[in-house]
């Protein structure tokens, strides 16, 4: 599975700053939670959709899997809207289910910008790694050391705890003591399991915190870093390629529109 979310290769976007990078994303979810035209909602859609392919750095087949997702999004996103919303010109009524073409057309607005959100979401994830994006934020944005480093220890320790499960439910079953079905089994689920796991995490997380204290985690003195996180020229190349994108979206809108609505905002 760790193999599976390794790039096949690198892009700007890869070299770019996590840090910088996070704030340039953020952006572009705010930007285009206030699109209201579904002609620009639709073009962001592609636009990111094309640059997932294209700079995830992941094979074409990966990249299709893991937005197989989007669909199942943009129906979930969509459909509520159509079926339920308010509109004059009715297609079609059945009991408390009232489609109309301003309800229908403002679903599709808000599928597309679902999967324009989706889009920005998995690219960025896609080409920043978690510890890069800690260094990040503690060299760039000045994030204490102690959260920064207490996350890090927090992501690594999850597959252990897998790890731990796993070999607790073999040990159960070797001891014949798997658990039964039935009602009874499941109460008996947090005497063996939770309760277990839960003060062996307990005991680790102790440690943890005590080897970074002695590790002088919590200082305020300034730190050096193995792994630095410089702003280069591919921060400005980032920029310039999620700002073309944004820009091509809303060119096209404008003079190649797919709909020719206006604002899909309902009327107060």
């Amino acid at each position: 599975m760790k193999r599976f979310f390794e790039p096949s290769y690198t892009t700007w976007l890869h070299r770019a700053n996590p840090a910088l990078k996070l704030i340039l994303f953020v952006a572009l979810f705010v930007m285009t939670m206030f699109v209201h035209h579904i002609d620009a909602s639709f073009y962001l859609a592609c636009a990111f959709l094309l640059l997932l392919f294209v700079c995830s750095g992941y094979p074409l087949w990966k990249t299709a899997l893991l937005t197989a997702g989007f669909a199942l999004v943009f129906v979930s996103a969509s459909l509520t809207m159509i079926l339920f919303g308010k509109g004059a010109e009715i297609w079609w009524s059945f009991g408390p289910i009232h489609i109309s073409k301003e309800s229908f057309y403002r679903g599709l607005h808000l599928g597309f910008r679902s999967i324009a959100f989706g889009c920005q979401g998995l690219l960025f994830v896609l080409t920043s790694s978690s510890t890069g994006l800690f260094y990040a934020l503690m060299q760039r944005l000045k994030l204490s050391p102690k959260y920064a480093y207490s996350f890090m220890a927090s992501i690594r320790l999850l597959p252990m705890v897998g790890e731990e499960l796993r070999i607790r439910r073999e040990a159960l079953a070797v001891r014949g003591a798997g658990g039964s079905s039935g009602l009874g089994g499941l109460l008996r689920l947090p005497e063996r399991y939770a309760l277990p796991l839960l003060a062996q995490s307990i005991r680790r997380a102790q440690r943890t915190a005590a080897a970074m204290e002695v590790k002088r985690f919590d200082a305020g003195r300034r730190r050096t870093y193995y792994y630095p996180s410089p702003v280069t020229a591919n921060d400005a190349a980032a920029l310039l390629l999620l700002a073309a994108a944004v820009a091509a979206a809303f060119l096209l809108a404008r003079n190649l529109p797919v709909f020719g609505l206006g604002d899909m905002r309902m009327d107060p």
